[in-house]
């Protein structure tokens, strides 16, 4: 069986407040001074170890000697963790050892020891120098601590050699159960280390945790938000109520609206054919909020296969879930989750593979050109770990990734964090940030979802709920909120009789002359407008296409933008006909320049396109400019120029015969605008295509 979440497993707890239904105010009470911290170097090798711990029901690098590796995992927090080294056997009375070494050997002065778990263990830390010669560090003849773990540091006279390795001595018995040990680190400086949580930067310090109410909430429980881009409609999944589907009432999608008083409108089960008598729920959504994935895929027996399915919403309902094909797609987990990048081309994916860091990693899949997703890549060990890793939600700025783990150190069972990508292969992302205890609780927390306004995000939460776990919303704090974007939304009209027409919407790049940075939508009249979410800080072009017709495209610059945006733009496309024609709004030339700039290449690969689907076409290209300058001839000139420069592009480029295109600069004896501001000049200076003949 095969479902997003495990909510049948995991228990609820009592919640006793005094505050009343409706809104909880959670409260940092206390400041600290955070002090300095000495520069911790941490083993980056094993060198050699006695034994290791095997789980036998997860087989893989859970408890491994290469958790030892590598800052805290779990500490300041304590308690068990699979990412923290133990030893073979607990109890046993031969002695145990791990041996380490570091990639810059230094004089030390301190070693810190993180035993997360089974503190006290450790009887003897030896040290090495280059030529692997022992020193004694320390040695523990005393009875352990009595807390169970704790961050050990030892503090020394510096060494007169530089430290290569680090060996740990550990005696099984000393402590009752398993010994842990976290990280093993050195230090030039006799300052202790003290572990703490990769806090986000200036966290306030009260944050409202809203329940969204009894319109969504209930006596059952209530997972999985999936919000919108543009916030107005809400999708989760909820458990055991009496209108689910089936006679088990297990997990089913309901999706709520927003009202225009801001509420949210009364939840309805959408049936059929999303919802079964099996678990069911929505993993992820498009940019135009028109298509959800559904984890699994649908049968028409109605049974289920492991996998992805997406179903598209028309006036009359939501389409059967068709698969999404992954290549080599697999999951050892019974638990799965994806999320959609908005530009529709990336998929984020929970699951457990053969080369899985520990239990379930994220792994990243592209879409190709045959619409088929490409073999699921691992997104790396800085956000990876031996832990799971789950629930994964990428922000509108497909930038910035939330997820849920218990593999970094927290406050709870699972943390969420988020992390921000720093290249486009999808693998190297910042160092996960603790969106810190008001929103973490000491309990299992995750799938946080957040509409492309970024103002605020929806989680689940047992504080303060109903019944079981209900669905919350937090205003977001900056340090926390991804990078703003913008919703380009609209229809798409024949320019002649101002009807809709289906057309695939393409938003790129100015400045991206290879065409490969598209953000696509589908516009369809039956759903009413197209939508997409575009980052802000950039230029672009939006156009639409559909056979028959010519695109216009129109330049849409928000390089200047800093906040959300909603933006209308209808697109007006121009029946292929004889006299018809289009300015070539993408077209750019340095001032008083002829030389064609690449932010223009799309554009005219479109004409490209155009003419090679209409072999017999023949077309004029007519060059302007404005009237600011008085000399009329050399105006003429340069337009001129422009327009033979455009040919010369559909020639070369496009292998378009000459013939089938004419020239003419026009110089600024044709305005459409007036020339009293540069704001009415833009449109003098331009260039326009028309059809000859067909």
């Amino acid at each position: 069986m095969f479902f997003t979440q495990d909510v049948s497993s995991r228990k609820s707890y009592p919640i006793t407040s005094l505050l009343q239904f409706g809104t909880l105010l959670l409260v940092l009470f206390s400041t600290e001074t955070i002090s300095a911290q000495p520069k911790i170097q941490w083993a980056s090798k094993v060198l050699g170890f006695s034994s290791e711990r095997v789980d036998a029901n997860n087989p893989g690098p859970q408890y491994r000697a290469i958790q030892v590796l590598g800052t805290p995992n779990k500490l300041p927090q304590k308690g068990e963790s699979v990412c923290a080294w133990s030893s073979a056997g607990a109890d046993t009375y031969a002695e145990e050892y791990i041996k380490v070494g570091f990639e810059n050997p230094v004089r030390i002065k301190q070693v810190s020891i993180g035993e997360n778990w089974g503190a006290g263990a450790v009887v003897k830390v030896l040290a090495y120098d280059s030529t692997d010669r022992e020193y004694i560090i320390h040695e523990n003849k005393e009875d352990g601590p009595t807390e169970k773990g704790r961050m050990w540091n030892i503090i020394i006279p510096q060494t007169e050699y530089k430290v290569h390795a680090i060996k740990l001595i550990v005696a099984p018995a000393k402590i009752p159960g398993y010994n842990q040990i976290d990280a093993i680190g050195i230090s030039e400086i006799d300052l202790p280390f003290e572990a703490r949580i990769n806090l986000a930067k200036d966290i306030p310090k009260e944050i409202i945790k809203e329940n969204l109410g009894k319109s969504i909430n209930s006596k059952v429980r209530e997972v999985a938000p999936i919000i919108t881009p543009d916030g107005k409609t809400l999708f989760f999944t909820r458990e055991s109520h009496d209108q689910n589907i089936g006679k088990q009432k297990l997990q089913d999608v309901w999706m709520s609206r927003i009202l225009p008083d801001g509420t949210w409108g009364e939840a309805e089960n959408i049936k059929e054919p999303i919802n079964t008598p099996e678990h069911n729920a929505v993993s992820t959504i498009s940019a135009d909020g028109k298509t959800i994935y559904l984890v699994n895929i649908y049968m028409p027996d109605g049974t289920f296969r492991p996998g992805l399915s997406k179903s598209k919403r028309t006036r009359i309902g939501w389409e059967f879930p068709k698969e999404e094909k992954i290549i080599d797609y697999s999951n050892l987990s019974d638990y799965t989750e994806f999320t959609l990048a908005p530009n529709g081309k990336v998929l984020v994916i929970a699951c457990q593979r053969k080369d899985t860091k520990g239990r379930k990693d994220l792994y990243v899949s592209f879409l190709r050109e045959d619409k088929v997703w490409s073999k699921p890549v691992n997104m790396g060990s800085t956000i990876n770990t031996a832990e799971s890793e789950s629930t994964p939600f990428v922000a509108a700025d497909s930038k910035t990734i939330y997820f849920s783990t218990a593999g970094f150190p927290g406050y709870g069972d699972n943390d969420i964090f988020l992390s921000r990508r720093l290249d486009s292969t999808w693998t190297k992302w910042s160092e996960p940030e603790n969106i810190g205890d008001l929103i973490n609780t000491s309990k299992w927390d995750g799938y946080f979802t957040i509409p492309a306004s970024g103002e605020f995000a929806y989680l689940s939460s047992e504080e303060r709920s109903i019944g079981a776990e209900d669905i919350f919303r937090i205003k977001l704090f900056p340090s926390i909120k991804p990078d703003p974007v913008a919703i380009i939304s609209g229809t798409v009209l024949n320019a002649l009789d101002k009807k809709t027409i289906s057309a695939e919407v393409v938003m790129e790049l100015l400045n991206d002359s290879t065409g490969t940075d598209k953000i696509m939508a589908e516009f369809d009249p039956e759903t009413g407008e197209y939508k997409m979410v575009v980052p802000l800080k950039k230029a672009y072009s939006l156009n639409a296409s559909k056979k028959g017709f010519i695109s216009i495209s129109e330049n849409l610059d928000l390089t200047k933008d800093r906040r959300f945006r909603e933006i209308k733009k209808n697109i007006n496309l121009i029946p292929v006909k004889e006299g018809q024609t289009m300015v070539l709004n993408n077209l750019f030339f340095n001032q008083s320049k002829f030389d064609i700039l690449p932010a223009s290449f799309p554009e005219l690969n479109r004409i490209i396109e155009l003419m090679q689907e209409y072999p017999t076409m023949e077309v004029i290209i007519e060059g302007h400019t404005d009237g600011s300058d008085d000399n009329m001839m050399l105006n003429v000139k340069l337009s001129q120029d422009r327009a033979n420069e455009v040919k010369k592009y559909l020639v070369e480029k496009g292998q378009i015969e000459a013939k089938r295109i004419q020239t003419k600069g026009w110089g600024q004896s044709k305005p459409i605008a007036s020339n009293a501001t540069e704001e009415t000049r833009k449109k003098n200076r331009r260039v326009e295509f028309t059809i000859l003949k067909l």
